[in-house]
């Protein structure tokens, strides 16, 4: 456990995989987090537990209660829906402004996250996948140009990255994924804004099928864990 955190910043590390085991029920809701007891576990100080619990507390996956510390939240597979739909009509916004304001510079740093995401693709690594996918959304909020926009779609970003993260584990969800960039890309770049939005917010939005998936992997994820 120990070299899978040198890999990264600590804090960052620790939020994932905190993250990742409230996401698959390893902590259930209600569950209180001891910093000592994590600080035990993966052999570090209590400083990047802190930060890491902070940055939980930001996406409201933890709360955090006098004299018990860190608690694990409650979310249902409503609410979680309830999210996403949320989420695919806020990018959708996004993609539409930024066709309209993306810059040159935005263009080929967008380019360039997108030939990223296609090496992490083809490496078959969906978490490094999800990093540089991570990034792609951040750049298209970016050249948004509208700081309150940017700041709400960061903040339910944040909210639901353990599950886009996850989501990206279900098979051929990475590839899938990567096309469904590429038609985002192409719509921004030809400047037609609408069509920018309707891609985006069909990539975002997780429904049918595939909501049945991510509900399903997180159970699967919940089993292999026990």
């Amino acid at each position: 456990m120990q070299q899978i955190i040198n890999t990264m910043r600590q804090s960052d590390r620790l939020r994932e995989i905190i993250e990742e085991r409230i996401a698959t029920g390893t902590y259930l809701p209600g569950m209180r987090l001891d910093e000592m007891a994590l600080a035990t576990e993966f052999n570090i100080s209590r400083t990047p537990i802190r930060e890491a619990l902070m940055q939980l507390v930001h996406s409201e996956l933890i709360i955090m209660r006098p004299r018990r510390g860190a608690i694990v939240a409650e979310i249902s597979p409503q609410l979680l829906y309830e999210m996403f739909e949320v989420m695919a009509e806020i990018e959708a916004m996004c993609g539409r402004l930024a066709t309209r304001r993306i810059t040159d510079i935005d263009k080929q740093r967008l380019v360039e996250i997108h030939r990223a995401c296609e090496e992490a693709r083809d490496l078959a690594d969906p978490d490094e996948y999800y990093r540089r996918n991570e990034q792609y959304h951040l750049a298209i909020y970016a050249a948004s140009y509208n700081s309150f926009l940017i700041k709400e779609a960061t903040r339910l970003h944040r909210r639901l990255s353990v599950y886009r993260r996850l989501q990206l584990r279900v098979r051929d969800r990475v590839r899938s994924s990567f096309d469904e960039h590429a038609n985002i890309l192409e719509a921004i770049l030809a400047g037609d804004g609408e069509l920018a939005a309707d891609v985006i917010r069909k990539h975002i939005v997780i429904q049918g099928e595939r909501f049945a998936d991510l509900i399903a992997s997180l159970s699967a994820f919940s089993m292999a864990g026990k």
